[in-house]
């Protein structure tokens, strides 16, 4: 017996598909890995993938390569879809940094004639009020934070700039164009393609025939131009059909909700409301009806913990009716000991959606919870010029057909989201989303957070370390 000392490897890049043969050959031979990658550079991966990852279903192949990729000139809505994976890594362009007045604005597929002409005069009108009111805060935060003796012009500016931006982006809308850069495993790439090919959005499911024929091209290279130029993945991407069980989950629940769920007795909770669920059944049950009403989660909760153990069963029944073998829970089956309901503008929304940790659900975005308004601009004296703003936009979106509608919701805008997570992301948000450098619509969500959970778990409350929203360093970015 000769002693056997552990080594680590590096493995230089390799194109996403060809990393995923040799990873998982390796794990399915004695070779070492310097054998493994001597075998991929001489062998066709697709032959090995097809009998391993096809026939005989191991799709944790597909984990083992990784795909850089980016989406330019996507809508923000289209952009939160994209990014609406749990394993998902990634970044996009920030509306509190950058000057979109002059982006333009993505129109939706299938707007025509006089309703196109409507969303585009609508928005144009929008990004001209976003550009004015930037202009306006910059001035009165000047006015209102002189410039420190210490701190350096350039710098100040670039402070002034952005609080001014905070205020403006209230005016942008979901038609706004952006960038979207991600890393994901191509599991998740497969998973993400099927579920915007089932997306309301035409956007989104044009988008996702792209995403499919993208990993049978060539990747861009950027400076090495040595690197390898095989497709990126031509074989693992191969089976990427639209996810039929979500599109008839959704559509058997809203059916099932309008007709057995009694009429709403509950009036609108706190801006953050948390429960933590003691009943499993009826906790799912809930999430499951949540996003197909405009309900309150703890109505939908505490009606099914009241509702017999048959009429919970036969929710879950009506959401699994059209699933398939090769399909797995629908989201709504998973929780956290925490559920919060959360009303907040759409703004506060694409900021703490980034949160992978915990489960998210969201309602239809709608104009019925009204739309939020910084109080710094009410200082500022440009009140009615928002209010008119968003008049216009309301009523834009009150004449368009749906969903193309919808690309006109503004930042402002408010909806109902449900976030359930266990303590310690409940936590991590609260602490890190009070920190004076963040926006003050999202930080007043995560500090309501934190005194919930102070009300529900003052043991655990007591160790959060947030900042509530009245400390600030409007300067400190």
């Amino acid at each position: 017996m000769h002693e056997i000392r552990p080594r680590v490897i590096t493995v230089a890049p390799l194109p996403p598909e060809k990393c995923a043969y040799a990873l998982a050959r390796y794990s399915r031979s004695p070779d070492s890995i310097s054998e493994s990658l001597e075998w991929v550079r001489n062998h066709d991966s697709s032959k090995f993938l097809d009998s391993f990852y096809f026939q005989y279903g191991h799709a944790s192949i597909a984990d083992l390569g990784h795909v850089v990729m980016c989406f330019e000139g996507v809508s923000e809505l289209v952009a939160t879809e994209v990014e609406d994976e749990q394993l998902w890594d990634g970044q996009a362009r920030s509306s509190r940094y950058q000057d979109f007045s002059r982006s333009g604005f993505v129109i939706p597929p299938g707007l025509e004639g006089d309703s196109r002409a409507l969303y585009e005069r609508t928005a144009a009108g929008l990004l001209s009020e976003y550009q004015m009111l930037h202009g306006k805060m910059v001035e009165f935060l000047s006015e209102k934070h002189p410039r420190p003796d210490e701190m350096k012009v350039d710098a100040y500016q670039r402070n002034i700039a952005a609080r001014a931006f905070d205020v403006a982006r209230y005016l942008l809308f979901w038609g706004i164009p952006t960038g979207v850069g991600q890393v994901t495993s191509i599991r998740t790439l497969e998973r993400q393609i099927r579920r915007l090919k089932s997306s309301p959005y035409e956007e989104a499911r044009v988008l996702a025939a792209e995403i499919a024929d993208a990993c049978t091209r060539r990747p861009m290279c950027g400076m090495d131009e040595s690197a390898s130029h095989d497709p990126v993945a031509p074989t693992l991407a191969k089976y990427v059909e639209p996810d039929e069980h979500l599109i008839a989950s959704k559509r058997d629940l809203t059916l099932w909700a309008s007709q057995n769920l009694p009429a709403r007795t509950m009036a609108e909770p706190d801006t953050v409301d948390l429960l933590q669920p003691s009943s499993v059944a009826a906790d799912i049950a809930a999430t499951l009806l949540y996003p197909v009403t405009d309900r309150p989660f703890r109505e939908l909760y505490e009606w099914a913990a009241a509702a017999s153990a048959a009429v919970r069963a036969e929710v879950m029944d009506v959401a699994l009716q059209s699933r398939i073998r090769r399909d797995d829970l629908l989201s709504g089956f998973r929780g956290g000991l925490y559920a919060f309901d959360i009303i907040m503008d759409i703004g506060a929304y694409r900021d703490l959606h980034r949160h992978r940790r915990c489960q998210q659900f969201r309602q239809a975005y709608r104009w019925e919870l009204g739309f939020d308004m910084p109080q710094s601009l009410v200082e500022a004296g440009l009140q009615s010029h928002f209010e008119q703003a968003m008049a216009t936009a309301r009523d834009g979106f009150k004449r368009l057909p749906s969903p193309q509608a919808e690309y006109l919701m503004p930042f402002a805008a408010r909806s109902r989201f449900l976030f359930k997570m266990d303590f310690a992301e409940a936590e991590y948000i609260s602490r890190l989303r009070t920190g004076v450098k963040g926006h003050f619509s999202y930080r007043s969500i995560a500090w309501k957070m934190k005194q919930a959970l102070d009300r529900l778990e003052p043991e655990l409350g007591r160790l959060i370390n947030a900042t509530p929203p009245s400390v600030e360093d409007p300067l400190k970015r």
